[in-house]
């Protein structure tokens, strides 16, 4: 990943196409310790592409993973929706999973 970082902030600098001193530089200077070997197949898997392509291609492909946030959302808002005793009864639930998240553990993080 570091590699990657390196490459995309000399490509958002201006270099087109870093070279593996471009990305060793970088490294250096931020007193990172060094692969060649992972430098040289970065280049390789990278040449030829553009880095504005690859972003849209990878931000579509995220597009679809399912993250889960939407089932908890929607249930935090159908509660809030079903009345306005909503929000006590969040703080309740809220103090009682805290307990018994303490009994759990045989101790109080405040105790």
């Amino acid at each position: 990943m570091k590699y990657l970082a390196a490459y995309l902030l000399l490509v958002n600098a201006g270099k087109t196409s870093p070279s593996a001193e471009d990305i060793k530089s970088v490294l250096s200077a931020a007193d990172v310790e060094i692969e060649d070997d992972k430098i040289e197949k970065l280049i390789s898997e990278l040449d030829g592409k553009s880095v504005e392509e690859l972003i849209a291609e990878g931000n579509e492909k995220l597009s679809s993973v399912p993250t889960g946030g939407a089932a908890a959302g929607g249930a935090s808002a159908g509660g809030a929706a079903a009345g306005g005793d909503a929000e006590p009864a969040a703080e309740a639930a809220a103090e009682e999973e805290k307990e018994e998240s303490d009994d759990d553990m045989g101790f109080g993080l405040f105790d």
